[in-house]
């Protein structure tokens, strides 16, 4: 794999996986963007049941903004995708999945778009235009996408199984 047109691709991939997610997080943690906030979203994760509620909204709004910030970089490219495919794995298990596919019904269809362009990215490698390039490590590989997969089934796997409960955010259990 070679060639501008392929390292322009790669890099549009990367940015506009990023460029979503990381606001979300800087939503969650800081309330910004008209987000919740810490608060908020500590509320919002207790009616989930994700146990304890305030150190899963701190991971979720660092992983949202941190494994964006990552691939939006280029920098550690096989683990930005992980952490960006485990947390959208959560999203989609513990909200998404229960609302159905399309997006406007808040269902699997959006988390899941993120999931694979992470994936993909840890498939191909970020490209030329990517600090993971100007350190010499560039190259995507099968390896590399599938150890980012292994990782965040494992993490979200990890994360799920601290729910105390399987309830949607408007309180009903399923």
């Amino acid at each position: 794999m070679s060639g501008a047109h392929l390292d322009v691709g790669l890099l549009v991939l990367r940015l506009s996986c990023g460029f979503i997610l990381a606001p979300h997080g800087l939503q969650k943690l800081f309330g910004w963007f008209d987000g919740p906030g810490l608060d908020g979203t500590e509320a919002y994760f207790a009616r989930l049941g994700l146990r304890p509620p305030r150190a899963h909204a701190v991971m979720g709004g660092l992983c949202e903004f941190g494994g964006g910030l990552l691939l939006v970089l280029g920098l550690f490219t096989p683990l930005g995708s992980a952490v960006v495919i485990g947390t959208m794995l959560v999203a989609v298990v513990t909200v998404a999945g229960k609302r159905g596919w399309f997006a406007n019904t808040g269902g699997v269809e959006f988390p899941l778009a993120l999931c694979l362009a992470a994936w993909a990215s840890a498939f191909t490698g970020p490209g030329r235009y990517s600090l993971d390039h100007l350190i010499g490590w560039s190259s995507g590989s099968i390896g590399q996408g599938l150890a980012a997969l292994g990782l965040a089934v494992a993490a979200a796997l990890g994360t799920l199984a601290t729910a105390a409960t399987t309830t949607d955010p408007s309180g009903s259990t399923s």
